[in-house]
């Protein structure tokens, strides 16, 4: 079976060459929970975009209403939407609440403290936003399982943008679990003052995360991502904590010959001379951090009640927040600018605090790498097995297949650890490649389309100035996404040369320490 996904038996081929299914059947996606044609959201009814274009070759089960799906799995052995809001919600804190937090404090550095705070705010409220039209684009199309086939259904049934989408879906995901893999090595390396080579500090998480990402549901890891979150959140708050109540940060001296030197230097305002390369990882850095929506449509697919997903994203983004603005400006105002290190940890100048609080930290290492594995084997795994008896049994087929599924995803995270060694950039180059697309395009292109589908061609004028905001708000949000896309790359490549020039690491492949 082709992975790229397919019309029903009823199609016909438009200019592009693909198949855009115009005929399907009513009867088959009604559902107590959704019924795609007629779904209301307040008085409001809410059109599909497109008709049921996703379905596969031989079935016809993933364009189902939701209580369908959950008839249809009911005999299965592994079960797929089981998550309530609340073990949605404890998947979205482990997402959010991570490791990338301990990158505000270099931020703020960079911009200075209000336009970093605001910068944050500001951040939030879009992926808020966005994510709000994310979810009511799968109220539409119950039958979304990623965001690969929400891509294929934003641009016209073209097969092409699914590929595309794929591409970035599995690359992004690959991205982040070799961020994690480079800072569990940076972990192993600080904790153990250099013991081993930093390569096979590397390849020791990548196995360790490789196993922990046999589980096949979200519903068992969620049962992890409350311990993870909750684990992260003691770490950034005891890093928030010893800041405060330590003498000195890492580096601290006052002799005038040293550089750095002096008191921490508190900015309010980007510093005189501050370059573009180095502002735009800071907002990159502060983006990567909110930005997840490219998990969500997975998420929503598991969930036996997906209405109630707005919970989940409510509560997470109030929390981030206020975490991530709390924990970056105390620890920035305690370590300064001048002595501040991404992540933050290394900034902590007594060697104990710096490695308790990076020692909690322990759980999402590993865990957050996990969850994007599986994300990613989730993808490749059901789009090869769907429609058989592997795909919701154990046998040896499918377990064998999705062990090597996660160990191609855990080998190539490595390498990429391995070859662009640098946390900031790597979140920097990850924000501007993927979010760009997951956090921004995408969703601005959703709402135009479903406007376009409630309201018919002349939706702007025939809504008025509700038309017309809603338009411009997010043809600025389309504008953002180029931008991150364009001038962010631009930036992160420029910063990534500028590090192997001034020699930050030993090089790819190295054995050098990475120690905070």
């Amino acid at each position: 079976m082709a992975l790229g996904r397919k019309s029903g038996a009823d199609t016909k081929k438009t200019n592009h060459d693909v198949a855009v299914d115009n005929s399907y059947h009513p009867d088959l996606l009604k559902g107590p929970e959704y019924d795609p044609e007629s779904t209301k959201e307040g008085n409001r009814k809410m059109n599909r975009v497109v008709g049921p274009i996703l379905l596969a070759d031989s079935d016809v089960e993933s364009a189902v209403s939701v209580r369908k799906q959950l008839e249809l799995e009911a005999e299965n052995q592994i079960k797929y939407r089981t998550c309530s809001w609340q073990k949605t919600a404890a998947l979205l804190f482990s997402e959010y609440i991570c490791l990338a937090i301990m990158s505000f404090p270099y931020s703020y550095s960079i911009l200075g403290l209000v336009p970093g705070l605001i910068v944050t705010v500001a951040v939030a409220a879009s992926v808020l936003y966005t994510s709000l039209i994310l979810w009511e684009f799968c109220l539409r199309h119950p039958e979304v399982r990623d965001v690969c086939d929400l891509g294929q259904m934003l641009y016209f049934g073209w097969r092409w943008a699914w590929y595309l989408t794929a591409a970035m879906f599995l690359l992004n995901n690959t991205f982040i679990q070799g961020l994690h893999v480079l800072v569990g090595a940076k972990y192993l390396n600080t904790i153990s003052n250099g013991a081993l080579c930093t390569v096979g500090f590397s390849a020791i998480v990548a196995i360790i995360s490789f196993l922990c990402s046999l589980p096949r549901t979200f519903d068992t890891l969620s049962k992890l991502a409350t311990f993870s979150a909750f684990f992260t959140f003691v770490s950034v708050l005891l890093a928030a904590i010893f800041a405060g109540i330590e003498d000195h940060p890492a580096g601290y001296t006052l002799d005038p010959t040293a550089k750095p030197n002096g008191e921490p230097v508190v900015l309010v305002i980007p510093a005189a001379g501050t370059t573009f390369v180095s502002a735009m990882n800071a907002f990159l850095n502060i983006s990567y951090t909110f930005i997840g929506q490219i998990t969500l449509p997975s998420f929503i697919a598991e969930m036996k009640n997906p209405k109630d997903f707005p919970k989940a994203l409510w509560a997470i983004t109030i929390a981030e927040i206020i975490l991530f603005s709390c924990v970056g400006a105390v620890v920035y105002v305690y370590t300064g600018t001048q002595y501040n290190t991404s992540p933050a940890f290394g900034s902590l100048g007594n060697d104990l605090y710096k490695k308790v609080s990076f020692s909690f930290m322990i759980p999402t290492l590993i865990f957050l790498g996990v969850l994007y594995a599986s994300v990613s084997a989730r993808f490749i795994f059901f789009r090869i097995f769907e429609g058989t008896r592997h795909k919701g049994n154990h046998t040896v087929v499918g377990w064998a297949s999705w062990a090597g599924i996660l160990a191609v995803t855990w080998i190539i995270a490595f390498i990429i650890a391995e070859v662009i060694p640098f946390f900031s950039d790597l979140l920097s180059l990850m924000s501007s490649l993927f979010d760009s697309f997951f956090g921004f395009i995408f969703w601005g292109t959703a709402y135009m389309r479903m406007r376009r589908a409630d309201y018919g061609p002349g939706w702007v004028q025939r809504r008025g100035i509700r038309g017309l905001w809603g338009f411009s708000v997010n043809v600025i949000i389309i504008l953002i996404g180029a931008f991150m896309l364009t001038a962010g790359t631009y930036a992160t490549v420029q910063s990534i040369i500028d590090n192997y020039k001034a020699n930050k690491v030993g090089g790819v492949f190295s054995c050098k320490s990475n120690a905070l």
